[in-house]
């Protein structure tokens, strides 16, 4: 498939990987690569909407870690909409949709993330399908194909090791 400049080379991902979110200051978040999803998700808790210029806003806060509370950062970004999802248990549920860059297997897109509450869920963040449909290719018998932190940060992410400045 020839590519343009609107439609870069796609890069492979694996099932599961490790992205960043360049606004939150984040490098390291785990997130399922998920193509049964429509929308991306992120885990968000806090929420607290409110008027800025005549536009709905919304601050909410998010843990970087999968296994602990530790950490949280603190967003506020404009509502795009607020969307009904179907959870994976079947549940639908009213979120704020945000756009928010991501940056995964080394390049950064601006997506559509919703906030949910996913405490409870193995991923703390979800990348679904209209993410991955600007470029990427998942190939699900691999796993961070975009490539890993070092070995401090992801044992942080179990809850084993406190990591400075990761």
């Amino acid at each position: 498939m020839p590519t343009t400049d609107e439609t870069p080379e796609p890069l492979v991902v694996g099932w599961r990987e490790w992205v960043g979110l360049p606004q939150a200051g984040l490098e390291w978040v785990k997130a399922k690569i998920d193509t049964g999803a429509r929308s991306s998700a992120i885990h968000a808790f806090d929420l607290e909407a409110y008027e800025q210029d005549g536009a709905e806003w919304v601050r909410f806060s998010v843990h970087p870690w999968q296994r602990s509370d530790e950490d949280h950062v603190e967003l506020a970004l404009p509502v795009l909409d607020r969307r009904e999802v179907r959870s994976s248990n079947g549940q639908v549920e009213q979120r704020y949709a945000v756009s928010l860059d991501v940056r995964l297997a080394g390049r950064t897109i601006t997506t559509v993330m919703t906030l949910s509450n996913r405490d409870e869920m193995g991923f703390r963040m979800l990348i679904g399908r209209e993410a991955l449909e600007r470029g990427f290719l998942v190939d699900s018998s691999r796993s961070y194909a975009g490539g890993r932190p070092r070995r401090a940060v992801r044992r942080r992410n179990w809850g084993k090791d406190v990591v400075s400045g990761a």
